[in-house]
């Protein structure tokens, strides 16, 4: 289906989604980082679908990263997840680059159906 590029940089988390969107036959790539994630997410080699990143994370957080990938690539859908208020309310004033914000915890069925919805509207918009 389609190559999602993950940034979350708990392990347990990450692994989390990871299963649970392969389960939608999803290829996964999971990153700890959100200096990683910039590097793949901008490089010419990788090509993903969505862009799933945490808020919080090292290196760059998850809205530093959505402004660099949204100017760079403004083509890749992001999509965010944070446990924080404080960060979910941050996010909101990035809502013309994201395609929204997932609060934690979720459920498999939560994450699934909100990268569904993601891309479901990134494929009705092209």
């Amino acid at each position: 289906m389609a190559r999602i590029l993950l940034a979350e940089d708990d392990a347990a988390v990450r692994d989390f989604v990871r299963r649970a969107l392969e389960m939608d036959d999803h290829d996964v790539v999971p990153v700890h980082d959100g200096g990683e994630a910039l590097e793949r997410a901008l490089s010419p080699v990788d090509k993903f679908d969505l862009l799933l990143s945490d808020i919080r994370m090292p290196v760059i957080d998850g809205i530093a990263l959505a402004l660099q990938v949204g100017r760079d690539r403004p083509e890749l859908p992001i999509l965010l997840m944070t446990g924080y208020a404080e960060h979910r309310d941050q996010a909101y004033g990035l809502y013309t680059l994201i395609k929204g914000i997932i609060q934690k915890p979720f459920t498999l069925d939560q994450i699934r159906e909100q990268v569904r919805i993601a891309l479901d509207e990134d494929a009705s918009a092209a």
